[in-house]
């Protein structure tokens, strides 16, 4: 399929281009780039006029749960990646805590096979460091790496095991494959729900302090730096987060960060209510956490912003805050989160958006994708930045409705997503 982008904002961190210009897509590469060109000439079977739009990279989010094997009532692989191809993604990493867990070849296989099937996007699974996710033994990492692994994480949970996690680190590090850490000390957690502070009493429920993620962040960086490996902190949240990752980087530590949309477009204060679409892990902090957070991104000690898409249903979520299962859908409103709490608002520049939104996440994982060069795979992301909207849940694709932001009036969406030089969706 021949494909012509005409009078486009082309974004690409890879070149640090920054300007208006016309890309044609042909046999799913960026055939040409050029300041004009003449589309009588080409004989595109498509031309997608993007005057007033974004043109950058496919986006790549490395935190989505699809939750198939075993969850379907809450999301397949097919809703999934329906919803993130309407998101503007083009790639995502799906976590291993299904179940079964992916924490072996087999599996592995299964979610390739069935994302081969179903997917219109590029799905890349992620290993489980121990089996069954229970902490005690570590996974047959190199086996899963030759399956199409592309990172090993216990997300959902921390590796409470240092010895084993140390032993998995060298493991992933010997083949060259990043970790991916969620934080949080099981024992400092306990029954917590949201954050600990004036809400949590307000709601009489248990909280969950900074030191929860903290004390796992600086363990991890730790064994990072024995190790060697490349350790990537998943959805950070808090402001000693921000101030440890810049200091291992300063120390030559192989570490990057990452941010959640709801963590830097809200805060404790705005939970009005005891409503379990506020429930999340990490939880949503204060503001003071929420601006190391956006000035992490805006200076770039935090590289990477992704969803941590995930979703629950409707039954699951209705049940009292203390019960309720932690987290929300993200894939379908990231980028208009991205674009009004940052972008609109000069926290970042619409080229580190796309750095932090396809570019770095590319870099992360070792692919050869977040770049518009030509030869490159046509992978491409084309959003309005000046369109509003309401986010109404009712519109998802998601079988998850499971969001705190249903109803805000945001600005920036997405009209195209090109996954080698096919257009999965369009806006119509």
């Amino acid at each position: 399929m021949k494909i012509l982008i005409k009078d486009g904002r082309i974004l690409d961190p890879a070149t640090k281009t920054d300007g208006k210009m016309d890309i044609l897509v042909e046999d799913g590469r960026i055939a040409r780039r050029d300041i004009w060109i003449d589309e009588k000439q080409e004989n595109a079977d498509e031309i997608i006029w993007a005057y007033g739009c974004y043109v950058m990279p496919g986006l790549i989010d490395l935190h989505v749960h699809l939750r198939e094997p075993g969850g379907e009532y809450k999301e397949t692989i097919e809703t999934g990646t329906k919803a993130m191809a309407k998101g503007g993604y083009t790639t995502v990493c799906c976590m291993p805590n299904t179940s079964p867990s992916i924490d072996k070849k087999e599996t592995v296989n299964w979610v390739k096979n069935k994302a081969y099937e179903v997917s219109p996007i590029q799905v890349l699974p992620v290993g489980a460091v121990t089996i069954g996710q229970e902490g005690n033994e570590m996974t047959q990492i190199e086996a899963m790496k030759e399956a199409g692994i592309i990172a090993v994480s216990e997300d959902g949970k921390s590796v409470m095991n240092t010895k084993v996690y140390k032993e998995a680190m060298k493991e992933a590090a010997r083949l060259d494959l990043p970790v991916m850490a969620h934080c949080e000390d099981r024992y400092l957690v306990g029954n917590g729900c949201i954050n600990e502070g004036d809400r949590s009493i307000q709601f009489n429920v248990e909280g969950i302090s900074n030191a929860v993620e903290d004390v796992i962040v600086a363990r991890d960086i730790i064994l990072a730096k024995e190790t060697g490996v490349k350790l990537h902190l998943c959805h950070c949240s808090t402001k000693d987060s921000v101030i440890m990752i810049k200091e291992a980087k300063a120390a030559g530590i192989k570490v990057t960060g990452e941010v959640c949309p709801h963590h830097f477009a809200m805060s404790t204060d705005d939970m009005v209510d005891n409503n379990t679409n506020y429930k999340m892990n990490p939880p949503l902090r204060t503001k003071e956490d929420v601006e190391a957070l956006k000035e992490g991104l805006k200076i770039g000690i935090m590289d990477v912003i992704s969803t941590d898409h995930a979703p629950h249903s409707l039954e699951d979520k209705a049940r009292h805050l203390s019960e309720a299962p932690f987290g929300i859908v993200g894939s379908e409103t990231a980028v208009a989160l991205t674009m009004t709490h940052l972008v609109h608002t000069g926290w970042l520049t619409p080229m580190q958006m796309a750095e932090k939104m396809s570019y770095n996440p590319a870099k992360v994982i070792g692919i050869d994708r977040g770049s518009l060069e030509l030869g490159k795979a046509a992978d491409i992301t084309i959003i309005n930045p000046n369109e509003e909207y309401v986010i109404n849940v009712n519109e998802f694709l998601s079988k998850g409705r499971n969001t705190p932001f249903d109803g805000h009036k945001v600005k920036g969406k997405v009209k195209y997503t090109i996954v080698n030089g096919n257009i999965v969706y369009s806006e119509q």
